[in-house]
């Protein structure tokens, strides 16, 4: 399952075909409600400050290893990364 708030990079047709096609079920929380998914809205405005907004990605395989290196500041502060 995929949890999202109700964004238009989430609404697109393309996601939800994709949706269907992958057979992945898709909840979006209530609008104006972002504490309904609050980890991923924490994780996603770390990875935006820390990373993309400090970031440049000059293709894709060298945005896929500079992503794939990067611990959020979160992983010291305790959390595992997976």
């Amino acid at each position: 399952m995929i949890v999202s708030d109700h964004g238009t990079e989430f609404t697109c047709n393309a996601m939800l075909a994709w949706c269907k096609d992958a057979d992945i079920d898709w909840h979006f929380i209530a609008p104006g409600k972002p504490m309904q998914n609050g980890f991923i809205e924490s994780f996603n405005g770390r990875m935006r400050d820390e990373l993309l907004n400090e970031t440049l990605f000059f293709d894709l395989d060298d945005a896929r290893t500079k992503i794939a290196n990067w611990v959020p500041t979160t992983i010291s502060s305790g959390l595992t990364r997976r």
